[in-house]
């Protein structure tokens, strides 16, 4: 069956057409840049030249940067607060005119590293983080997706959300370097890993292509590795899920 995906993130909303026996793409990303302010109408717009571009008709599956439940936004870390309480299922399906089903960006994401990529057959507790401009995270137990854990926004002890402290977008913000930056996110996955105690630890989003670079400072007893699907783990986790 083909799906189209769309995964929507802070600074770019990309999508292509999934084939979701395989997890492949039938064709190439098409990306455009995040309108700002990012308001759930112009949102439904910029996701509807996404479908235009494709000339699509059929099912459409999104991932968005917040809480989704039952297609109802209700967080807005990185999009406009006007998002919250839109049902972006109806919002999107009627500018669109498609059948459009919206979950958590890092639950798609996730979900598509359960099905296709590092997390496969994998039965332990394991937690998936996305670097980028925020940090989002799915958690999975005996190969099952616990959604909208939102990891990025818990207190660390300097008292600020992890992802205003060790977001990929930080990093770029107050140019650290890979090894001060790196340092950061331990600290992160310290906290996590006293939190959760995970068996598994996969790394997504944009920072985890440079996963060698900043690896050498993480200390955690957990194993982690970067994903195997990347950045196009949300597009097809959307798909898949829709």
């Amino acid at each position: 069956m083909e799906v189209l995906g769309i995964d929507v993130g802070g600074s770019g909303i990309k999508g292509t057409i999934v084939n979701t026996k395989t997890g492949d793409f039938i064709s190439e990303r098409h990306r455009v840049e995040t309108p700002q302010p990012a308001t759930p109408e112009i949102i439904a717009e910029t996701i509807h030249l996404i479908v235009k571009h494709f000339n699509w008709k059929g099912k459409v599956g999104c991932g968005f940067p917040s809480v989704i439940q039952n297609g109802v936004i209700r967080t807005a870390a990185n999009i406009d607060k006007s998002c919250i309480g839109v049902n972006a299922n109806e919002l999107f399906s009627k500018i669109t005119g498609c059948s459009i089903k919206v979950y958590n960006d890092a639950d798609a994401a996730g979900f598509a590293e359960l099905k296709f990529g590092k997390v496969k057959n994998f039965k332990g507790l394991a937690l998936f983080l996305t670097i980028g401009t925020g940090i989002g995270s799915a958690l999975f137990y005996e190969g099952k997706l616990i959604p909208n854990t939102e990891f990025g926004h818990i207190y660390m002890n300097n008292k600020l959300e992890a992802e205003h402290f060790t977001s990929d977008a930080i990093r770029k913000k107050e140019d650290l370097n890979w090894k001060v930056w790196g340092k950061r996110f331990n600290q992160f996955l310290e906290y996590l890993e006293t939190l959760l105690y995970p068996e598994l630890i996969i790394l997504g989003g944009g920072a985890s292509k440079k996963f060698e670079k900043f690896s050498p400072e993480i200390t955690i007893k957990t194993p982690i590795e970067p994903a195997q699907l990347l950045n196009n783990a949300g597009i097809i986790g959307a798909a898949l899920l829709a």
